[in-house]
């Protein structure tokens, strides 16, 4: 473990090498799992507040849930995690061919609104434990993305390297810069 700020970060997170391959899995991680992505509290009135735009990029399915039980659900630990619909895909996915993208990133992408997605989401496989005097960054290691596992071996990029956009959205400039010289470091032993 590497202690930066208030954190500690796993060394899988600077040792597995990582890059997601969309076209070998499909975006399955957003459709695979017991319950939906987990959300920070000030991210579901964000939603909330996006939904007019978010909308338009829904499933019907998605929709139904999202107008019936709101933008959030509670998790098996009790933290708030997207809806699914039918106990399987987030309620905010759709589909481009077979690949499973995000409605509310679409959003983003087309410049309705200025959040991305959840940070859950944008960091993955990356999981945030959030404890009393620090948070732990730990690699979640997951078989539907062993795509993922091979295409970062052969692009020779790690977690925390692919990651860097949402690392420095969710902990700041100085945080990342901590996280590449504790990585440099470990190279240069």
């Amino acid at each position: 473990m590497i202690p930066i700020q208030d954190t500690l970060v796993s060394d899988d997170v600077l040792e597995v090498q990582f890059v997601c391959n969309l076209s070998a899995c499909h975006g399955n991680c957003c459709v695979e799992g017991d319950e939906g992505a987990p959300l920070e509290e000030d991210e579901i009135g964000i939603i909330e507040d996006y939904m007019d735009q978010i909308e338009p990029f829904m499933m019907p399915e998605g929709l139904e849930v999202v107008k019936k039980y709101g933008v959030f659900d509670y998790g098996m630990d009790g933290g708030y995690v997207t809806p699914l619909i039918n106990d399987g895909a987030c309620a905010f996915v759709y589909y481009e061919g077979e690949t499973v993208l995000c409605a509310i990133e679409k959003a983003h992408r087309e410049g309705l609104i200025d959040f991305p997605k959840p940070i859950s989401c944008h960091l993955y496989p990356i999981r945030i434990t959030t404890y009393e005097d620090y948070e732990a960054v730990n690699y979640h290691k997951w078989p539907i993305c062993s795509s993922a596992l091979k295409h970062g071996k052969t692009l020779g990029v790690a977690v925390y390297q692919m990651l860097k956009e949402p690392l420095i959205r969710k902990y700041g400039e100085a945080w990342y810069a901590a996280l590449e010289q504790a990585a440099k470091s470990r190279e240069n032993l």
